[in-house]
């Protein structure tokens, strides 16, 4: 069992009106399954399986009861099927359709055939009869998905079959709306943080209609961790947009951080902050920043300074 420093409890949020409770923090489960991530080549590779393994059970053990994947993180669902099923009671489970795994890239097909065996195939590796969340996993021409309808159809029948619980989507920013307003989906991924609050607007409307927020790119892809702190000097328009952030922080990476997880919680819609990484003590230690908090002048002043222009 995993011994965070903290010993805490998460705290759980409202997902919507879908009547499930989620921990504020969630596990994205990219890595564990794909290369993925800042760095060079070695940095960007993914653990061995028993690696991903020890990093599932620690995230069940330190109260985490939401992981997210996908069909197009290649391992991932395999892994944490075959981790986890005999803790399926335990977790939440969120995966994402419409973009496919074909090693090492992906491919996007969207039809109403390849999603309904899309489903069956992450039931089969996730090894369990049920997935609490699919997600569209929009790619090119994400308008045309929702137009055709075929994704949203086969959705719904895996879904009247009992083989997922609830809808979602995982849209760009400029369809986000499109989605609140369409009534079909119960939960919504979307990609928020300090750096990147397009979408802020529209979350206090989803919330209001009981759609679930999930928020991912919370850490701004790592760039809100110590891990951009050699980036910056060889970066100019990234040391603009950090700079300020990280002077705020007093130059330590792991308060940037607390700052990033302090604005997300503070915002009431946002059911689940979705963050992921390859070392468990990584999660452990973000687990630890999000409990930790930070003072509420502090967070008002990077919201002033991240505000869209």
């Amino acid at each position: 069992m995993v011994e965070p420093v903290t010993r805490r409890p998460i705290p759980r949020r409202p997902l919507g009106s879908t009547g499930l409770s989620v921990t504020l923090m969630g596990f994205g489960a990219l890595e564990i399954g794909r290369d993925w991530g800042l760095g060079d080549e070695q940095a960007r590779q993914r653990p061995s399986a028993e690696e991903a393994a020890r990093v599932l059970h620690g995230v069940l053990d330190m109260g985490i009861n939401l992981i997210d994947t996908a069909a197009a993180y290649h391992k991932s669902e395999e892994r944490i099927g075959g981790a986890l099923a005999g803790r399926r009671h335990e977790f939440i489970l969120a995966s994402k359709c419409g973009e496919h795994s074909a090693e090492p890239g992906t491919y996007y097909d969207f039809s109403y055939r390849a999603v309904r065996e899309s489903i069956e195939q992450s039931l089969d590796r996730l090894q369990t009869d049920v997935i609490d969340i699919m997600q569209i996993h929009f790619g090119p021409e994400p308008e045309k998905v929702l137009d055709d309808g075929e994704t949203v159809r086969a959705m719904q029948e895996a879904r009247e079959a009992g083989k997922i619980r609830f809808l979602g989507a995982s849209p760009p920013d400029h369809l986000v709306e499109r989605c609140i307003d369409m009534g079909v989906f119960q939960v919504l991924q979307v990609d928020y943080s300090l750096l990147h609050r397009t979408v802020e607007p529209l979350l206090e409307k989803a919330a209001a209609r009981g759609i679930g927020i999930l928020v991912r790119g919370g850490l701004a892809l790592g760039r809100l961790t110590a891990r951009v702190i050699p980036l910056l000097q060889h970066d100019a328009k990234l040391r603009q947009k950090v700079g300020p952030l990280l002077e705020l922080a007093g130059g330590d990476g792991r308060q940037l951080t607390a700052l990033a997880l302090a604005f997300l919680a503070r915002n009431p819609a946002v059911s689940s902050v979705l963050v992921g990484s390859k070392r468990l003590e990584h999660v452990v230690e973000n687990v630890d920043l999000l409990l930790a908090g930070v003072p509420e002048e502090v967070i008002d002043v990077a919201i002033r300074l991240t505000r869209p222009s």
